[in-house]
């Protein structure tokens, strides 16, 4: 009778045993799972607020691009209409070109801390045209030759102004990723090239210009 008890023990201290095993082995199964489940949701938000943060770093830079692209498009614009207007004998209100002057140049200066180098480079040249272009229409009306003026004016504009600009919107667009050209860098070359080179002679015969215009009076 004992050795039936003892046995009757055994086999319940054996049940309660593999119960308490398996409800501690529940808990921490379900623990492990728990903990699991939580990491991969913190992974989850972790790469969902990455993903959020490219994409607001991204729109910072087609808002800045696009604003760079829209001011030097306006800036070179009002420089030519003043042109137009002035070889028409039209008057024409300053404060218009002097307003996209001051709005390219606002948004250049903030631009240049954020643009990557080529990008930077083709800003840079471009700021410099657009430049004399300002000084072009500004020597107008003491220019000896009006005509000769004009047709400079004109020339400088509708040429290596607006091809600059061009240039600049397509550089904005490869930089992004929008406009794929695997030749583009040598085409970015040869325009830049072409560029400075137009701008420095167009620096030489204002400077020539302003140069007669002061020893004759």
């Amino acid at each position: 009778m004992d050795k039936l008890g003892d046995l009757v023990d055994v086999t319940t201290l054996a049940v309660t045993l593999i119960s308490v095993g398996g409800t501690l082995g529940g808990t921490l199964g379900g623990a492990v799972l728990s903990q699991r489940a939580s990491r991969d949701q913190d992974e989850r938000a972790d790469r969902e607020r990455e993903r959020d943060r490219r994409e607001q770093v991204l729109q910072t830079k087609r808002d800045l691009y696009a604003d760079l692209n829209t001011t030097a498009r306006a800036y070179r614009v009002a420089a030519r209409d003043v042109v137009h207007a002035a070889e028409r004998g039209e008057s024409s209100d300053p404060a218009v070109l002097d307003a996209a002057k001051e709005a390219w140049s606002d948004q250049y200066s903030h631009a240049q801390m954020a643009l990557t180098k080529d990008v930077l480079e083709v800003t840079s040249k471009l700021n410099r045209a657009l430049g004399v272009g300002y000084s072009v229409v500004k020597q107008l009306p003491s220019s000896p030759d009006h005509n000769e003026a004009y047709e400079r004016a004109k020339a400088w504009f509708s040429g290596p102004l607006s091809d600059g600009v061009w240039l600049l919107r397509v550089t904005l667009r490869h930089d992004l990723g929008v406009e794929v050209d695997p030749h583009f860098e040598q085409t970015r070359r040869q325009m830049l090239t072409a560029l400075n080179s137009a701008r420095r002679n167009l620096e030489r015969l204002l400077a020539a210009e302003r140069t007669r215009g002061a020893s004759s009076r």
